[in-house]
């Protein structure tokens, strides 16, 4: 017999009447000062990154549990889970003494498979995706004899979600014209856009999902569920093949809109939130943030309040410098270029004066420079340059191409993203006789321009390198090919130069990988 499905007022008193504060805790709602500011809107962002597994997740798993028999208990539960729903059932489960076994995706972050273990969960890793976890713990439920708790398509787990939904509302009574929730599998949106629905109707549900893995979106387009073939995992939190019944006839009639963000602009919304809140949340954490940059700029819109659902951050540390690059590029504050330049005496020096000069409101900072002596004729030069606004690499690659400098902009080049910045330089055989040199320049206008007048004319720069580190001084790498004659008047400069530096003309690895 089909049961009558819930209604947003059966979910309305499921959300009243839910159990999670035995573990989880009222998580603020705060102001973000800075983006406020840029976007001409005010964004509040929920902070369910300081709930005790900082993920909203433990609400929902927690308030399934809470419902089981004490029969059901003492058996034990099991989960699927990508990992935030694994360390709520963990925790959920360590709180009410029973036993809890977790599939995870073998693709989850170290992080977050520590965390389960040390709150007692048994782990299991099986497949690449949730899909995959899911599958295979459907069969040790049925082996075992446990009750399985799932992370999104369970009416306990989605009113226990919503009570995210319910503070909001507690804390922020005044106008609100949209909340930005991400999606995986749809639990949170699901109890999320319930009880708003259900109070406040007026206000804009929107739903946000990856580019690479919108479930959701394309089933609610198509009317029925659909089952990705594959799924991207930067955002590992929402990489979900196929969205929940339940979850997908909840978003179906009450989310208003669905949007998709990119790594890029995930990357930006991470870096957006820690000038704010000086916390780093996980990509699926940062996934509203992100698309509410991308809804002001579409709608223009001023003077409006947005929330954003702060659902996670269980970051791998190890992740943080991909994001830190990626998110220059996502926001357009760093554009890259590669510059064909005459291999000819002084072009080095011109092309560094340009880059001061070049057209705009503030001096253009130098990200990477990276340049190896390939040819007599000509040189290849990898550069990367802060940048103002969106659209600003196109307008500096023309302007070097008027100057003589051939030029092409990567700035949204994937493989000169993720690789070829990366991998500039080489062994060359126009390299000979040179001397390496690794330099501490400090990180102000002028370091680089004193270096090039202090050498002498006859002194020939064969490969540059280097990295902005956020510091106040700038690692560089410089090879000089310097005549035997003039190893005194080579001391010389380095003395007056007065910059710190280890020659590494000796160093085995650049034996290897840059000599000839």
């Amino acid at each position: 017999m089909k049961t009558t499905p819930l209604s947003p007022a059966d979910y309305l008193k499921k959300i009243l009447n839910a159990r999670v504060y035995d573990v989880a805790v009222e998580t603020a709602l705060e102001i973000a000062p800075d983006l406020s500011r840029r976007l001409h809107n005010r964004v509040l962002l929920k902070r369910e990154d300081q709930q005790p597994v900082h993920s909203f997740k433990l609400r929902g798993a927690y308030n399934k549990m809470a419902q089981l028999t004490p029969a059901q208990l003492k058996k034990g539960v099991i989960c699927a889970s990508a990992g935030n729903h694994a360390q709520g059932v963990a925790l959920g489960a360590h709180k009410l003494g029973a036993r809890a076994v977790i599939v995870m995706p073998t693709t989850t972050p170290q992080l977050k498979v520590d965390a389960v273990k040390a709150l007692g969960g048994e782990i299991v890793l099986v497949g690449d995706s949730y899909s995959d976890a899911y599958a295979h713990a459907l069969k040790l439920e049925k082996k075992q004899g446990l009750t399985f708790v799932h992370p999104f398509d369970d009416p306990e787990v989605i009113a226990g979600q919503g009570t995210v939904a319910m503070e909001m509302l507690r804390q922020h009574q005044g106008p609100l014209h949209a909340v930005f929730v991400a999606i995986g599998g749809g639990g949170l949106i699901s109890g999320v856009a319930n009880y708003f629905k259900a109070v406040r109707p007026e206000i804009k549900v929107i739903g946000v999902q990856m580019n690479d893995s919108n479930a959701m979106q394309q089933s609610v387009a198509a009317k029925e569920r659909v089952t990705l073939d594959d799924v991207g995992l930067f955002s590992d939190g929402t990489a979900v093949k196929l969205v929940g019944e339940e979850t997908f006839r909840i978003a179906s009639g009450l989310v208003d809109e669905f949007m998709t963000v990119d790594t890029d602009a995930v990357c930006a919304a991470i870096k957006d939130v820690f000038v704010d809140t000086r916390s780093i949340v996980e990509p699926a954490g940062a996934l509203a943030v992100a698309a509410i940059k991308q809804y002001v700029a579409l709608h223009k819109t001023r003077g409006e309040t947005y929330a954003a659902i702060l659902c996670g951050a269980n970051m791998n540390f190890d992740r943080l410098r991909f994001v830190a690059e990626r998110a220059e590029v996502g926001e357009e504050r760093e554009g890259l270029f590669a510059v064909t330049m005459p291999e000819e005496r002084g072009s080095f020096k011109r092309f560094c004066e340009l880059i001061g000069n070049l057209p705009g409101s503030a001096p253009r900072n130098v990200t990477e420079f990276s340049y190896r002596i390939s040819d007599a004729a000509q040189a290849h030069v990898f550069v990367g340059l802060t940048t103002a606004a969106k659209g600003e690499s196109a307008r500096i690659a023309r302007s070097f191409g008027q100057h003589g400098f051939k030029t092409l902009d990567l700035t949204h080049d994937d493989l000169a993203q993720e690789h070829i910045r990366h991998m500039v330089g080489g062994r060359s055989s126009s390299g000979r006789g040179e001397r390496l040199l690794r330099f501490v320049f400090p990180e102000r206008p002028g370091a680089l321009l004193k270096f090039l007048n202090l050498m002498r004319p006859g002194w020939n720069i064969s490969l540059f390198h280097y990295r902005n580190q956020g510091a106040d001084y700038g690692r560089i790498l410089v090879g000089l090919q310097v005549p035997p004659a003039d190893d005194k008047a080579f001391d010389k400069f380095l003395q007056t130069l007065g910059y710190p530096y280890v020659e590494e003309t000796l160093n085995p690895a650049y034996r290897l990988f840059l000599q000839t």
